[in-house]
């Protein structure tokens, strides 16, 4: 990502009134910034743009649990972008596997997103995906998508 690119994604990140960041300095030089740069776009409703930046990550080299954390944040903002286009069955699907790859990592924080509490907004969001035998026979609620807001300790990850 380009320094020009990485300022822009920065500014994004602050609120008018400068409060309320979802990470810090210390996330950024922590963490790869495919994923900081991914974070900034969800929290922006840019689900399919999130996709693309955790998906290069994903790609790339990287361990197992980082992989599998990677799939299941990607797998959860393809849901938000099937809903943006109408499709809700495939929005229910990728929810599906989301939390599937969440429950095989097993861990409560991971990248100091404390995964309890996005995956519990994440299903107070979508949980209506489930409620009948067809989402797409269910009127579509107003949903809130979860903002994400990294922990202020900073964790391993392989």
């Amino acid at each position: 990502m380009s320094d020009e690119a990485y300022a822009t994604m920065s500014e994004t990140n602050v609120k008018d009134d400068g409060t309320d960041l979802a990470y810090t300095d210390e996330h950024v030089a922590a963490y790869p910034i495919e994923y900081i740069a991914g974070i900034d776009l969800y929290n922006a409703c840019e689900f399919h743009a999130a996709h693309d930046a955790w998906e290069e990550r994903w790609m790339g080299e990287v361990g197992p649990q980082e992989k599998l954390f990677l799939q299941a944040m990607i797998q959860s903002a393809v849901a938000f972008h099937h809903l943006d286009i109408g499709r809700p069955g495939a929005a229910r699907r990728m929810h599906e596997m989301a939390k599937e790859k969440f429950a095989r990592l097993g861990k409560p924080v991971f990248m100091s997103l404390d995964l309890e509490d996005y995956q519990a907004q994440l299903e107070q969001a979508l949980s209506w995906l489930s409620s009948g035998p067809d989402p797409r026979e269910i009127v579509q609620p107003e949903i809130k998508p979860p903002k994400i807001k990294l922990l202020a300790e900073i964790t391993n990850f392989d």
